[in-house]
């Protein structure tokens, strides 16, 4: 079995644990992103696809009218959040034994999915990547949309969140640039919707 194959009965096996909090586009998104950061900074994509997929599968646990409580700019209650991470990790084992996942990539990849958003530091290159991926999703069109309308945010106040996120909160270098790229368009997007809005 081909790592292709494997990674498509991972989200298969994922997908009904993504139904909420839009974690299909995120997931779906943070896919691309892990691809595009394992081509320019190395890696394992055996960990690190199923890593990014398996991520999110937690939410699923959490009830929805509380994720504005767990995560975003207006956070009050953190513990949530770890509520997913430790969910997610009871899930995605589950999930990876049901494809008969390699059992120490199993081991390394739940460890990722055990702090990828509340562990600030990074515990290995993987661990880079996917918490990157993660993140990155949020400077693009479709993220920073999501993100600013669910937050109920002004674009602006959209954008200057954007800025305050991206002096350190990436660990490679491929990741800062991608990201200080799509603040650009987003700021440009900004600037011609204004545009059009005063014509």
């Amino acid at each position: 079995m081909n790592d292709s194959t494997v990674f498509k009965q991972i989200y298969q096996l994922a997908e009904p644990y993504l139904k909420t909090r839009f974690n299909e586009v995120h997931t779906q998104m943070s896919m691309q992103l892990a691809y595009d950061l394992l081509t320019a900074e190395g890696g394992q994509e055996d960990i690190v696809i199923p890593a990014i997929i398996l991520h999110d599968v937690g939410w699923h646990k959490v009830p929805a009218a509380l994720h504005l409580k767990a995560f975003g700019p207006n956070a009050t209650s953190p513990e949530l959040n770890r509520t997913h991470e430790r969910e997610g990790v009871r899930l995605a084992g589950r999930i990876l034994k049901e494809v008969h996942y390699d059992r120490e990539k199993i081991s390394e990849i739940l460890k990722i999915i055990d702090g990828h958003d509340s562990r600030k530091e990074s515990i290995s290159l993987n661990d880079s990547l996917v918490k990157d991926a993660d993140k990155l999703w949020r400077f693009t069109h479709t993220g920073f949309h999501i993100d600013h309308q669910r937050f109920e945010e002004t674009v602006a106040d959209g954008l200057d969140r954007l800025r305050k996120y991206l002096p350190g909160w990436f660990f490679t270098d491929t990741a800062h640039q991608i990201a200080k790229e799509e603040l650009q368009q987003r700021e440009r997007e900004a600037e011609n919707d204004s545009r059009l809005a005063g014509n």
